[in-house]
């Protein structure tokens, strides 16, 4: 077949996503991949890239990790999973991915998808007035002109979370009076429509309190519904009783199978009293181990070091999680005490720019620099550990340096750096050249 008559070279650049990506693609393999010019746009059957760069061990000297060794592959994908990994060929017909670095596709695991100002004219935050319950007033007054566009502006925020490697997260929803499920139903639509490249579990968010402002009945609701975590923010300070708010979310956690993702700034006593109660609760109910987690959770950030390490001994043996955006400043939080006594930690951008907050940028990989930074991870070693703040603890090589992902059967979840292994790119913070979601072509 003669592809000059049916594409111009001209149109092939403008519109071919990988032409986009810095990856090029030879005739024969665009016929066999039938890779179409839409971000929704599915693989179809098998795609094949070559010159991919892998990480496949450490290289030591007096027993230090001094660098990371990698190797070119060939890589074949097929209905959104990984079916072979093998030695380059570089005359393969296949896409050419230039030996740039393949990575797992990176995760937000802590957004507001749902409401935001990203894609409008610029605003900055106003003053606070009235702590948190100020807040709350506030989203009342906006919450009903934000659903108006908060499809189109979702649809928007993935875009942003594309192009800076991400393919996934886990977006917090407003669930409460003003919203109703509206919030949720405009998020889902968004969703549906990102679907072929994006994925996304959702948390029923009752932002303006489970009692406080009444959203039982709204919970109730969307508990019924496609959402996989039931959350919370601050029971004493908003709702003003820790353990009946923890009850209730406990139970309709319990009662439809969700997991728990629950908001908590307090730093004080009824901050440390919020994390023990939820721990005591966890153990109780084992069916939410490994399901619940404690966004932010600062108040491990203002205990002495003895008192954190026995938080973090609890939290590890009850399989808590904490989702941390990694503050900085006056707070900062004992993410690597966390993490030695097995606590699963996430992070995310939380707010892109919205009335909370205007600093979120959409990359995780600035997040796992940000984490490196403030705790001295600075070794070849210890930058490439931090590449799992990125990517929600995938990591390509293991401590020892065996290879552990990719993997045939593994999910097609790729994203391609120009970096030369995960601790340059976390250290650079390197540019993102493509991203495949469950075998789909992104860009």
């Amino acid at each position: 077949m003669n592809y000059s008559k049916n594409i111009s070279r001209k149109n092939f650049l403008r519109n071919s996503a990988l032409a986009v990506a810095g990856l090029t693609l030879t005739p024969n393999i665009m016929r066999a991949t039938s890779l179409l010019n839409d971000e929704n746009s599915s693989t179809n059957g098998k795609l094949i890239l070559k010159n991919v760069r892998l990480e496949t061990g450490f290289q030591y000297e007096e027993g230090e990790v001094i660098a990371t060794k990698t190797d070119l592959f060939l890589i074949e994908v097929e209905n959104g999973k990984i079916l072979k990994i093998a030695p380059n060929n570089t005359s393969a017909k296949a896409v050419d991915a230039k030996g740039f670095l393949m990575l797992p596709a990176f995760k937000d695991m802590h957004i507001h998808l749902d409401k935001t100002f990203y894609g409008e004219k610029w605003q900055a935050v106003r003053k606070r007035k009235g702590g948190v319950k100020g807040m709350i007033e506030l989203e009342e007054q906006l919450m009903p002109e934000l659903l108006k566009t908060s499809t189109e502006k979702a649809e928007k925020m993935i875009k942003l979370l594309h192009s800076k490697g991400t393919s996934f997260a886990r977006s917090h929803v407003n669930i409460e009076p003003t919203s109703k499920l509206d919030s949720l139903k405009n998020l889902q639509k968004a969703l549906e429509n990102k679907k072929k490249t994006f994925g996304a579990e959702l948390v029923a968010f009752p932002q303006h309190g489970v009692f406080y402002k009444n959203a039982v009945p709204y919970l109730k609701e969307a508990a019924t519904m496609d959402i996989d975590f039931i959350g919370g923010v601050d029971p004493y300070s908003i709702d003003g009783a820790i353990e009946k708010t923890i009850d209730f979310t406990v139970q309709l956690a319990l009662d439809h199978q969700k997991g728990i993702d629950i908001h908590l700034h307090e730093s004080g006593e009824s901050g440390l009293k919020t994390v023990e109660y939820l721990i005591d609760k966890v153990n109780e109910n084992t069916a939410l181990k490994g399901k619940t987690f404690l966004s932010h959770c600062f108040v491990l950030g203002k205990l002495d070091q003895n008192k954190q390490e026995e938080i973090a001994e609890k939290l590890g043996n009850a399989q808590v999680g904490i989702v941390s955006t990694i503050p900085f400043g006056k707070l900062i939080m004992p993410l690597p005490t966390l993490q030695k006594h097995g606590v699963t930690v996430y992070t995310g951008n939380d707010s892109i720019v919205d009335h909370w907050n205007t600093y979120g940028t959409g990359s995780v990989l600035e997040k796992a620099n940000l984490y490196a930074q403030l705790y001295g991870q600075s070794t070849e070693f210890l930058l490439s550990r931090s590449l799992k703040l990125a990517t929600a603890n995938v990591l390509p090589l293991d401590d020892k340096g065996n290879q552990q992902w990719p993997k045939a059967g593994d999910d097609a979840d790729l994203v391609f750096l120009d970096a030369s292994c995960s601790a340059e790119a976390v250290s650079r913070i390197s540019e993102v050249k493509s991203l495949i979601h469950k075998g789909n072509m992104v860009f």
